[in-house]
Order: C-alpha cells, then structure tokens, then sequence
C-alpha cells in the first residue's frame, strides 16, 4: 500500500486523519445518503462512500448493537477480490475455513440404508481466481467492513435502535428532496419518531423492507415448498469427511448439506425437512433443535453423530422472489424521473442458501451503487448514471434467482434407486456434474454486464480476449517495475471510486507512449477533461501499464512522465505504475494479450471491464467516458 503522500505521520497508516466534525455527534438532519439497514449490502455500500470525505452518510439499524452471529457463511472468489480493494483479503483469509475440495456421499449400492462417498472433486477450477471460496460468519464479514468505516475520515458508524416508518419524496427541499420518517427501538426511547432529509435512500432492510414498500415495488416469486433446517454445531463423529464440504444422499432419511465452519471444529449442518403442505407448515416452523440433530444422524448412517453444542439453528422454507426494479425512475403516474431511492440486496431479491450466493450478490449490489454515487454527488457524474444501478443489478439477481430454483430441486431430491427407477429422483452423479458445471457461477465470477453506457461493445475484444468486456477483471502475476516486487496487478485497484486504465504495451512500446502524450496534451482527451485543475493527474482516471520486456531491461527513467506523475502536495513521484509480465505467468500469454498492437483495458471502479480498445483509439476512448463524466 502506498501512504505519507501528504506528509509523514505516524501510527496505523490504514487510518486516514479525521474530516473536520468526524466523528459526528448524534442523529444529523440532513445527509447525502441515508442507508437502511447494515448487513452485507448496507456495509459494502457504507464501506464504499466512507472512502469519499465530502460526502455525508448515514446507516441506520434497528437492532441496538453489531450482528453477533449472522446467517450467511460463504465468502465467494469474486467477493474475496471485491474485499482486496477494501484492504480486507489478509484478515478475511487468514480467519476464514477454505473451501478446497467438495465430496458427494449417496446411497450404498449393497446397502441403501447406509451411505458411501462417490465423488470428490475440485471446489473452484484452477486459475478462476487468485483467491479462494472461504467460510466466514455474516457477522465477521460485517465486523471488516465497519472497520473500514471507523478507519475512514469520517468516522463513520450506524446509528443503531433505529428502524424506517416511511420514506416520501415531498419535494419540500429540492437539494434533499427524499423525507425518512425513523421510529426509535433502544428501551430508552422505544416509540420516538425523528425524521431525517436526505438527498437519495438504499433500503437495505431485508425481505420485509419499508423502504421497497414506499417506491411500489413487491417481491414476486413462489415458494419452493420445501423446508430445510440448519444448525451451526459443535459435534464429535466418526463421519470422515466432517472437515470438507459434502454433498449427501440418503436412501429414506433425506439429504444433508455440511459445510465446516472456520476455526478448525465448528461445522454448518443444512438438513433435509422434506416437503411443504398446508397440512405440516405450522408444524415443521416449529421443528426442534434435537430433531434437526436426529436427522442429520439418520442421513449420516452408518456413522455416528454426537452433538455437544449448537450455537444457533434456524428453520426455512426455501422460496425465491424479485422485484421488478431496484430504484423508484418509475413515478406512480408511470412517468420517469431521476432515481432517488434505491434498495439492494434481502430488500429486492430472496433465495435459498444453497447457492451460497445470497450474501455474496447483495455485496456486489452495495458496490455497484457506490461508487456511482459518489461519482454523482463529488459532481464528476451527471445524475443519469444511477439509473444504471437497476438496470445492471436486477439481470443479475433474476440469474440468481433461475440458478437457485435448478440447485435447490437438485439438492432436495431423493437420489434415484437403481432398483426402483420409475420411483423419480436424481442420479447422484448428475448432482456431481452440474456442481462442477455450476462452478464459475457459484464462485461469482459469472457476472457478465450487457453492452451499455457503461461496458463497451465487442468490437476490439480480439485484443485482449482473456479480459471479456462486460465480466469482471481477472487479475494475473505481474512485477513492478520499480521495485522488482512481484504483485497481482488486479490488486493495484482500490475501493475509491476511480477508474482504471491498463495500457498492455505494443512490441515496441511506441503506441504506449503515444497513448500517454495524447492523454497528458491533447485538448480533447478524457484525462485532461475529466481531471480536476488542482487534482492529482490520477484522481480520476488511473493509467497503469504492463510492459513485454522483463523487469531488469527496462530503466525506470525511460518511462513516460504520465507513468511517474508527481502528486500530493510535496509533488511526490509516484513510482508503481508501471509492471512487467511475471516470469512464471507472462500476463500477455494467460490472459491473450495481441503482442504486436497491445490493448488498452478500462475497468470500472467495482473491478469489471468497461472496455477494450486499441491504444490509438483515442477518439473512441473519449467518446465512450464522453457521457459519463462531466468534463471541463
């Protein structure tokens, strides 16, 4: 990381100094946004804005205190890389269980009363990600995440015990035009009301949010009308492969789902309860936790199953819902207006946890509002932009959503009897097959944005193939320059809401330095358009390149300046712009960079491909950010 840009100071340099006012005392009467609820999608999004000093946010929670112990437990590949650029991958891995390997247990052929392993295979395939899926409580991920916050300039921390009436946009105040109505919940002072201005609202507030009530909007979906329990326990077995992820059938007694917890002991039971009708719906949300443990016992027959502790265990009925926006641009009257309430993750789509994606989406939901907001509010975007944030996100869930329904039949079902084939079923090595079919969907890295204001069209993809536009950057070895220290070069990417341009360098690396001239002098390009007359020259737009030759046959001094720029108020060089190819894995190789012509790869700033071009294009590489910044 890089720091004392401003100055050397000392301490913890991962904690910027305190804004003015920070941190605030009580309730404020007036925000930019205000944040309804702080789970995982609230966080992300909170975690997102408090890297913008300027802007004032507000995260208000009903429960008194931080999550204790949360529901959700995977941690995707994709989400890990999200949290690389929140500075939170170190702490998260070094906590967290890896997923390396998943196993399928199904019924033994000699004895269907008893099970016997008949897979195992690769959790995520090689090379989809430079991390690992991992298992973390919901509310560790969340602890990161509000550490993020403290560490902030602002301070930042949810103001808890309390829980939204309704949100109006009355139009009384045309700079902060939305009125949040909050009820108070602490014993204190349970009941009090106190209202809140805002300029724009993200409800965060779970399936029954208030927020998505009052824009219109209603989840759609039916329920699967099948029940699952899960129990987080303690327990001591003979069962061999209590330490990896199992997959499990048994011939009569249900299906069981076992995902070990961090911490080496703990383990995460998911247990078949079957299905749902009118006649046992009231009495399987009332199953026990000695019932959910007796199940899982017969399931895992012949072997045994003590349980010595539960620290939580919860009953579902899996359903999955969406709504049809994720913004209010639709006036009542049908008409359409500039977005200024918005909800994300629980509030606008539910799923069952098989997947392992709930979570892990509702976060990608809070970072792809983010970072559009603060570019909105610090004015270097026009308020068009937010209308992108539905129109992305809902594709994604509606996925999700599509995906989740197949997974959870396929989990839910009985596994065919070879002897009783009209009996139904699934073949358990068909549930192999589509887990490892499934594998970059549930690692997250499926996401794949259609051509828009925001993601170019596919016309120079051939230039770098393995950077699809559209999908998320997928980071390789590389070795900076002016150190020799081997690095990923995704990782040189930070939640601060700045675009990146990686400039892959032509054969003789004379397109690269015309790149940067017309950057640096030409009236008409972006970077001097959208850059700030006092700004660092990288504020918005931040140039990287990866040179062709190895590290020791280039001289830094060689570079051009736009690749040493002087910043800060000392006017300090910057010296990790500029990367060679790794010796083990040649970027330009693993990821189809042209050698002759190079590329020039944009990448947003929640880490997805806006576009690929050549590095002479620069009329097209003004007139795909013409419509998103507001240029000087």
């Amino acid at each position: 990381m890089q720091f004392h840009l401003n100055g050397f100071r000392v301490g913890d340099p991962t904690i910027e100094p305190a804004a003015a006012g920070a941190p605030r005392a009580g309730l404020p009467e007036k925000v930019d946004v205000l944040i309804a609820g702080s789970g995982p999608a609230g966080l992300v999004l909170a975690a997102q804005l408090s890297q913008f000093p300027s802007i004032k946010t507000c995260v208000v929670e009903r429960r008194e205190g931080p999550l204790q112990m949360g529901q959700a437990d995977g941690v995707a590949c994709r989400t890990v890389e999200m949290f690389e650029a929140f500075g939170l991958s170190d702490r998260l891995l070094r906590e967290a269980y890896w997923v390396n390997e998943t196993v399928f247990w199904r019924p033994d052929a000699q004895d269907r009363g008893a099970i016997r392993r008949t897979g195992r295979v690769q959790d995520t395939e090689t090379g989809l990600s430079e991390f690992p899926h991992v298992i973390v409580n919901q509310a560790r991920v969340q602890d990161y995440l509000l550490d993020v916050m403290r560490r902030s300039a602002q301070r930042a921390e949810p103001d808890y015990g309390l829980e939204v009436v309704d949100v109006q946009r009355d139009g009384a105040d045309a700079d902060y035009p939305v009125l949040v109505s909050l009820r108070r919940t602490d014993a204190a002072r349970e009941g009090e009301t106190v209202t809140v201005r805002a300029r724009y609202v993200v409800g965060c507030d779970g399936a029954r949010s208030r927020v998505r009530a009052s824009i219109g909007q209603t989840l759609r979906g039916d329920a699967a009308n099948h029940a699952w329990g899960v129990m987080d326990a303690l327990a001591v077995t003979n069962f061999p492969d209590i330490r990896l992820k199992a997959a499990i059938q048994s011939a009569s007694k249900g299906n069981l789902l076992l995902i070990p917890r961090e911490g080496g002991y703990l383990v995460r039971f998911y247990v078949d309860l079957g299905d749902v009708t009118p006649e046992n719906r009231d009495s399987i949300k009332q199953t026990t936790v000695e019932r959910l443990i007796d199940t899982a016992r017969g399931i895992l027959h012949p072997y045994t199953l003590d349980v010595k502790e539960v620290a939580w265990f919860s009953v579902y009925e899996v359903g999955q819902r969406l709504t049809e926006r994720f913004d209010d641009a639709i006036a009542a009257d049908g008409s359409a207006r500039e977005p200024r309430v918005f909800i994300a993750g629980d509030a606008c789509h539910t799923h069952s946890a098989k997947a392992g994606q709930g979570m892990n989406v509702s976060m990608q939901d809070g970072f792809n509002l983010g970072w559009k907001l603060g570019a909105v509010l610090e004015g270097r975007s026009d308020a068009s932009l937010l209308r992108s944030y539905s129109d992305e996100r809902q594709p994604v869930a509606q996925e999700l959503i599509d995906f989740d329904k197949e997974w959870s039949a396929m989990m839910a079902a009985p596994p065919k009897d070879p002897q009783r084939p009209e009996a139904g079923g699934v073949d358990p090595a068909e549930l192999q097959a589509y887990f490892v079919r499934a594998g970059r969907y549930t690692a997250g890295v499926a996401t794949r944005y259609r051509a828009g204001a925001l993601t170019g069209e596919s016309t120079h993809q051939a230039l770098a193939t393995g950077f699809p536009i559209g999908a998320r950057f997928h980071s390789s070895p590389v070795v900076r320059l002016a150190d020799a220290k081997p690095v990923h070069l995704g990782h040189a990417a930070h939640a601060d809401g700045r675009w990146r341009l990686y400039a892959f360098a032509d054969a003789d690396g004379h397109a690269l330095r015309a790149l940067c001239e017309h950057l640096v002098n030409a009236p008409e390009s972006v970077l001097r358009r959208a850059t700030a007359a006092q700004a660092d020259i990288d504020s918005v737009l931040d140039l990287r390149a990866v040179l062709q030759q190895p590290h020791r046959e280039v001289r830094v001094d060689d570079l051009p300046a736009l690749l040493l720029p002087r910043k800060g108020r000392h006017g300090l060089i910057d010296y990790e712009k500029a990367f060679t190819s790794d010796a083990a894995t040649d970027i330009f190789d693993e990821r189809g960079i042209d050698r002759a012509r190079g590329a020039l790869v944009v990448v947003r700033p929640d880490q997805y491909v806006a576009h690929v071009l050549p590095l002479d294009a620069y009329a097209e590489l003004d007139a795909f950010f013409a419509p998103i910044f507001r240029t000087r």
